[in-house]
C-alpha cells in the first residue's frame, strides 16, 4: 500500500510540472504576437522649427515658404484665396489611437481692412482638396460633407455653422463639414487668474495651438506664445475615427489649410510638431527665441537733419520769393478751380453715422470721368456706373438725382445700413459721397447682375436648382440676421428678386435698403405708411404697418418666383394662374405641385425638395400674420432642420392672393421705381432696371391705407372717375373695391 502511494504522488508532481509549461509556453506566444503587432505600427515624429527645408513639405494654392526667414506663408491679404501645406509622407493607421501635435500660428488682418477668414489643423485622407471652397469654408470644405477632421481658428460669424458672435474669434472642430460639433470663444484657462483668458487671433501675435487626441477624445487648447500649455483644455470631444474615415486606410495625412474672402488677412505657420506616441506633445522642443519673426508694416524713414549751407545773396532770395508768390497764386487759383469743379456738400447728420465718405474726385476718376464705357445702367432712381479703385477693387457708383425730402430720406437709409449692417448675403456698401444735387452710393461690384435677369432674360444664362436654392437660403440667412443679428431690428420692406444680386459665385446679395427703417429690438416700426412692390406686399401693410412679418410675406413670394420662374402676378394670363400663389395651391389641391415648376429647370431637381420649398412658400404668404414663421425657422426649415408644420392647401390663409391697393390723394413714388429711361429698356447691364409693361413689381410708398393704384404721371387733383381708369386690380375685384372708395370718400 505505501509503494501504490508513492507512486501516485509521483505521477502527480509529473502532471502539474507539464501543464505549468504549456501555460508558460502560450505566455510566450502571445506576447510575440503582440509585439509583432506593435512593430508593425511604427510611431511618427516630426518637427518644423521652420520651413526651409521643403523636401517633406507639400505646398498647394497660394501657400508657399517666405525665405530666408523660413516662414510657412498660407495665404496673403488678397481677396478669395486659399492655401494648403501637409506633410508629405503619410501617417500610418496609428493616428487612429493616439496623436499629439503643437504648432504656432499667426494670423495679420491687413491695417484698415476687417480680418477673415480664418485656418484649420487637418487631419484627411487625401491631398485633392479641389472641391473645396475660399470664404467661410477655409478652403478645406464645400457645401456638401467630405472625409476631413478639422480644428479651425475661425475670425467670422457663420451663425448656420453654429459659429459663436465675438469680437476676437471662436474655436472650433469640425468632422466632415463646416458645421462645428463643439465650439468655444477664443481663450486658454489661466492658472494664475483662475479663470479664461481672451485671445484675439486676428492681433497678428503668434499664438501656440494643442491637439491631442487619446482614447477617443480630441483635446483643443491654445495659449498666447509667451505662455505655456493650459492645464485645461478649451474644447474636449469623443471622436471616432471610423465615423470620419469609413473605408480603413492605412495612410492619412496632416497639415493647414486657410482661406479669405472679402475679409482678408495673412495667415503663417511658424512653427510645427507632430507625433502619433501616446502621451507625446506638450511643446518641450520649442524655443521661441528662434521663432521666425512675422511680417509688420515697416515704420516710416527717419528724416535726417541736413547739413547747414551757405547764406545765399540777398536778390537770390527776392527772386526766390517773389517767383514763389506767383507761383502759389497760380496753384491758389487752379485750386479753387478745381475745388469749384469737385465741390461736395456736407451736413450735420453725416457726423452722426460715422460712415465712409468718398471724395467726388476719387469717384470722378474711378468712373473714368462717369464715362459711357462705365456705364451700367439707368432708371428713375438715377444711374450707375462701374469703376475701379486705385487698389484694384471693383465698385458699383450710383448716382441718386435728388429729388425733395422722399430721396434724401432713402439715401439716409441706405447710408445708415452701410455702417451697422455686414452679411455675407448683403450687398456690401462702401461709402457714400454729396455734391451739389447729386447724392452717390458706393457698393461692391456684382459681375453676375440681379436674380430677376436670370430668371426672366432669355439671354441670361438659366440658373440651376442647386444655384437657386443657394440664393434662396442666402437670403433666408440675411432677412434673419436683419430681423434679430443686427445691434437694431431691420425691415427691409422691398424683398424682390430684382433687389438680390449675385456675386462672381452666384451666391445671393440683398440690397437696395433705401425703404428700409430700423427699430430697437422688442419695439415696433414708427411708420403706418404702405411701402413695397406691387405683388409683394402684404395685405396688413395699410392697417398694421409694416412689421418683420410683412418681410416674411414677401420672401414667401419670392421664393414660389424663384421656383415657378414667372412674376407674382401676371395680368395678361387668364384664370387660376394669373395669381401666382393662387394657382400654386391650386397645383397642389389637383396633387400636381410640380405642375407650377418652372419648366426650364427640367429634370435637374429633387422633387421631395422643390416641394418642400414651394409649401414653405405658401406658408410665409399666409395672409393670416400669426400663422407665418419667423426668418429663423424659415432657416431651420430650409436647412432640413426642422421639418415644416402640418397644413394643407385648404388650411385659413393658404394660397388667398389679397393684392394691396393705394390711394389716389396720398400715393408717393419711390426714385428707385419709376420714369424709366428709353435707353433702360435696351440695356442688358447687370446693373439695368428694365421697365415693364403692367405696374405690377412697381415700387410703392403711400401715406395712408386707402385703395387705387395709380399710373405715376397722373396729378393728385384727378378725378374719382380718371383715377378708375388707372385701377390695375383683377376685374372681379373692381366693383367691391370702387362702392369702398365712395363709402370712404
Amino acid at each position: 500500500m505505501h509503494h501504490y502511494l508513492h507512486i501516485r504522488s509521483r505521477l502527480s508532481v509529473s502532471s502539474s510540472s507539464m501543464a505549468r509549461g504549456q501555460l508558460l509556453q502560450q505566455i510566450l506566444i502571445i506576447t510575440s504576437l503582440h509585439l509583432i503587432s506593435l512593430s508593425t505600427q511604427q510611431e511618427t515624429n516630426f518637427v518644423y522649427s521652420n520651413f526651409t527645408s521643403q523636401e517633406n513639405l507639400y505646398l498647394d494654392a497660394s501657400a508657399k515658404v517666405l525665405l530666408p526667414s523660413g516662414l510657412l506663408q498660407l495665404t496673403n491679404n488678397s481677396d478669395y484665396q486659399m492655401g494648403r501645406a501637409f506633410h508629405k509622407k503619410p501617417i500610418d493607421q496609428s493616428i487612429t489611437s493616439s496623436f499629439s501635435t503643437h504648432f504656432v500660428c499667426a494670423l495679420a488682418p491687413k491695417p484698415g481692412v476687417e480680418g477673415g477668414h480664418g485656418l484649420t489643423f487637418l487631419v484627411s485622407s487625401s491631398l485633392d482638396f479641389s472641391f473645396a471652397q475660399a470664404t467661410r469654408y477655409l478652403g478645406a470644405f464645400n457645401a456638401s460633407t467630405s472625409n476631413v477632421l478639422a480644428v479651425e481658428l475661425d475670425t467670422i460669424w457663420n451663425p448656420e455653422f453654429n459659429d459663436i458672435k465675438t469680437s476676437d474669434g471662436h474655436v472650433g472642430i469640425d468632422v466632415k463639414s463646416p458645421i462645428s460639433i463643439a465650439v468655444a470663444p477664443s481663450s486658454y484657462y489661466s492658472d494664475t487668474r483662475g479663470k479664461n483668458v481672451s485671445v484675439n487671433l486676428l492681433s497678428g501675435n503668434p499664438i501656440q495651438v494643442w491637439v491631442d487626441y487619446e482614447d477617443s477624445v480630441l483635446n483643443v487648447s491654445l495659449a498666447p506664445i509667451e505662455a505655456k500649455k493650459p492645464s485645461r483644455p478649451l474644447l474636449s470631444q469623443r471622436i471616432n475615427f471610423s465615423d470620419i474615415f469609413p473605408d480603413n486606410r492605412s495612410e492619412l495625412f496632416v497639415g493647414f489649410s486657410a482661406a479669405t474672402g472679402n475679409a482678408v488677412s495673412d495667415h503663417y505657420i511658424l512653427w510645427w510638431s507632430f507625433t502619433t506616441s501616446k502621451g507625446g506633445g506638450g511643446g518641450s522642443q520649442l524655443d521661441i527665441s528662434k521663432l521666425p519673426r512675422v511680417p509688420h508694416p515697416k515704420p516710416l524713414p527717419t528724416v535726417r537733419p541736413k547739413a547747414p549751407r551757405k547764406k545765399l545773396p540777398r536778390w537770390i532770395i527776392g527772386l526766390v520769393a517773389f517767383l514763389a508768390v506767383v507761383t502759389l497764386a497760380v496753384l491758389a487759383g487752379v485750386c479753387f478751380h478745381r475745388r469749384k469743379k469737385f465741390l461736395e456738400v456736407s451736413e450735420t447728420w453725416e457726423k452722426e453715422f460715422d460712415a465712409h465718405r468718398f471724395s467726388y474726385k476719387s469717384l470722378y476718376r474711378a468712373t473714368k470721368g462717369f464715362s459711357k464705357d462705365e456705364f451700367l445702367g439707368k432708371g428713375g432712381f438715377g444711374e450707375v456706373y462701374r469703376g475701379s479703385l486705385p487698389q484694384g477693387r471693383q465698385i458699383a457708383v450710383k448716382r441718386v438725382f435728388h429729388n425733395g425730402d422722399e430721396g434724401v430720406k432713402q439715401f439716409v437709409a441706405e447710408v445708415v445700413s452701410m455702417r451697422c449692417l455686414k452679411h455675407r448675403n448683403l450687398v456690401p456698401l462702401f461709402g457714400y459721397c454729396r455734391r451739389k444735387r447729386e447724392l452717390l452710393l458706393v457698393s461692391e461690384y456684382m459681375s453676375n447682375g440681379s436674380l430677376d435677369e436670370h430668371l426672366f432674360d432669355e439671354a441670361k444664362r438659366i440658373l440651376s436648382w442647386k444655384e437657386r436654392l443657394v440664393v434662396v437660403k442666402g437670403i433666408a440667412s440675411a432677412l434673419w440676421y436683419l430681423h434679430t443679428g443686427a445691434d437694431q431690428v431691420v425691415l427691409h420692406r422691398d424683398v424682390k428678386a430684382s433687389n438680390i444680386m449675385l456675386d462672381e459665385e452666384f451666391n445671393g446679395r440683398l440690397g437696395d435698403f433705401g425703404m428700409a427703417r430700423f427699430h430697437e429690438h422688442g419695439g415696433s416700426a414708427a411708420t403706418t405708411a404702405a411701402v413695397g412692390t406691387v405683388g409683394y406686399m402684404a395685405p396688413e401693410l395699410i392697417t398694421m404697418g409694416a412689421s418683420t412679418g410683412t418681410d416674411v410675406y414677401a420672401f414667401g413670394v419670392f421664393v414660389l418666383e424663384v421656383t415657378c420662374g414667372r412674376r407674382p402676378v401676371e395680368p395678361q394670363l387668364e384664370g387660376e394662374k394669373r395669381h401666382m400663389i393662387k394657382w400654386v395651391c391650386e397645383c397642389w389641391k389637383k396633387d400636381a405641385l410640380l405642375d407650377a415648376v418652372d419648366q426650364r429647370l427640367g429634370d435637374e431637381f429633387s422633387p421631395e425638395e422643390v416641394e418642400m420649398v414651394m409649401k414653405l412658400g405658401l406658408l410665409c404668404s399666409n395672409i393670416v400674420p400669426e400663422s407665418r414663421p419667423t426668418m429663423e425657422q424659415v432657416v431651420l426649415y430650409l436647412n432640413e432642420n426642422m421639418p415644416l408644420p402640418e397644413f394643407s392647401p385648404y388650411t385659413l390663409g393658404i394660397g388667398t392672393f389679397a393684392p394691396v391697393l393705394v390711394d389716389a390723394a396720398s400715393l408717393v413714388v419711390s426714385s428707385a421705381s419709376w420714369s424709366w429711361s428709353a435707353s433702360s429698356s435696351t440695356n442688358h447691364s447687370p446693373y439695368a432696371y428694365q421697365a415693364r409693361d403692367q405696374p405690377w413689381g412697381q415700387t410703392i410708398e403711400t401715406k395712408d391705407s386707402l385703395h387705387i393704384v395709380l399710373e405715376p404721371e397722373k396729378p393728385k387733383t384727378q378725378t374719382l372717375s380718371s383715377a378708375v381708369k388707372a385701377v390695375t386690380l383683377p376685374a372681379e375685384d373692381l366693383e367691391s373695391n370702387l362702392s369702398s372708395i365712395s363709402s370712404q370718400r
